[in-house]
């Protein structure tokens, strides 16, 4: 049986309200861990080779699958906290499929 492909979100997030996203900061964590997620870039230097550059932070989350990234996304402890970080922050976000390694 094949290994899945492991999946990443990608989150370019420009924070408004920092003192409203503060249980989201204490909590988002907890919340991947559960589905197997990782935290592989928080915040840091960016350098925009191309295009536009991030708006905000850029977050990089790494998942076993697809389906482990939506499980995350979807459930219901992410979602109790999601609403703080849509009302607080403008966020742009991708789920990108990566390669499995060789």
């Amino acid at each position: 049986m094949e290994k899945p492909n492991p999946a990443y979100f990608i989150f370019d997030v420009k924070i408004h309200n920092l003192d409203g996203m503060k249980v989201y900061r204490e909590t988002v964590e907890s919340t991947y861990k559960r589905y197997g997620g990782k935290r592989i870039a928080l915040g840091g230097d960016v350098i925009t080779i191309e295009g536009l550059p991030p708006q905000g932070h850029v977050v990089m989350l790494q998942f076993d699958s697809m389906e482990k990234a939506k499980a995350w996304h979807d459930s219901p402890e992410y979602q109790e906290i999601f609403r703080d970080r849509v009302a607080c922050a403008d966020s742009n976000v991708w789920l990108v499929e990566g390669v499995a390694a060789d």
